[in-house]
């Protein structure tokens, strides 16, 4: 039987990562988490991990670099990161984003610096 468990996660009880990282609901199978107003910046070192990231930018812009790529990312757009994709983020304004990973990251198991 599956479990039909509804979740809330209210941000403000959220646990909290690096550099403004509030960790959302997570699943079984995803999890999401929430950039928050991330200041400019761009001493982020390129890096992996082994989940799936998909992004939507609710404010702000950054570059994402992928594998030789350059992407600029605004209010509105989409992005992919594959797992295994050595990428990193350079924060061009104030940056505010959801992610959702797949499969899920967990707080106190995983890394908790992806960006």
């Amino acid at each position: 039987m599956n479990d039909t468990t509804v979740k809330k996660v209210a941000s403000a009880h959220s646990p909290r990562g690096e550099n403004g990282l509030v960790y959302l609901a997570s699943g079984k199978r995803m999890a999401m988490r929430m950039w928050r107003e991330e200041p400019p910046r761009d001493d982020k070192p390129a890096h992996k991990h082994e989940y799936e990231v998909l992004g939507f930018c609710i404010a702000g812009r950054a570059e994402l670099e992928i594998e030789g790529q350059t992407l600029t990312l605004e209010p509105g757009d989409s992005w992919l990161v594959p797992a295994d994709a050595e990428h990193t983020y350079r924060i061009l304004e104030t940056f505010t984003c959801v992610e959702t990973t797949a499969p899920p990251f967990q707080v106190h198991d995983r890394h908790v610096h992806d960006r």
